[in-house]
Parts: C-alpha cells; sequence; structure tokens
C-alpha cells in the first residue's frame, strides 16, 4: 500500500514545519530527508507555490513528484 501526502510548498523553501510536517509525522518517513529532496527538485521554482506529492510506500521509502 502506499500513501500519499500532497502539500504545496514555496520552490526550495520547504520546511518540516506545517502544513508539511505534521503530514509526514504520523507516517513515520524522516522528515528532514523528505524536506532535503523536496527543495532540491523545486529549488529551480523559487519564488514561487509548487505542488508536491510524496508517495510513502509501506517499507517507510518514498518517492516525491513535483507539480502534480
Amino acid at each position: 500500500m502506499v500513501d500519499t501526502v500532497e502539500v504545496l510548498v514555496d520552490g526550495g523553501k520547504a520546511t518540516a514545519g506545517p502544513p508539511l510536517g505534521p503530514a509526514l509525522g504520523p507516517k513515520g518517513v524522516n522528515a528532514a530527508q523528505v524536506v532535503a529532496q523536496i527543495n532540491e527538485k523545486t529549488k529551480s521554482f523559487a519564488g514561487m507555490k509548487v505542488p508536491v506529492k510524496v508517495l510513502i510506500n509501506d517499507d517507510k521509502s518514498f518517492e516525491i513528484k513535483v507539480g502534480t
């Protein structure tokens, strides 16, 4: 099974604070790793709000999709 967390973040400036941190906490993934990857993938969108999906697998691995 895959859990999905959808958020709107500032390009390259996501933080582990709301709305991302509270959404990820109950899922058991490392929020710092998720935030780092989101910022890496969205840095070219600086100054814009970017829709991001975090797909979380049962083994707590995750995949990040930007702009979906």
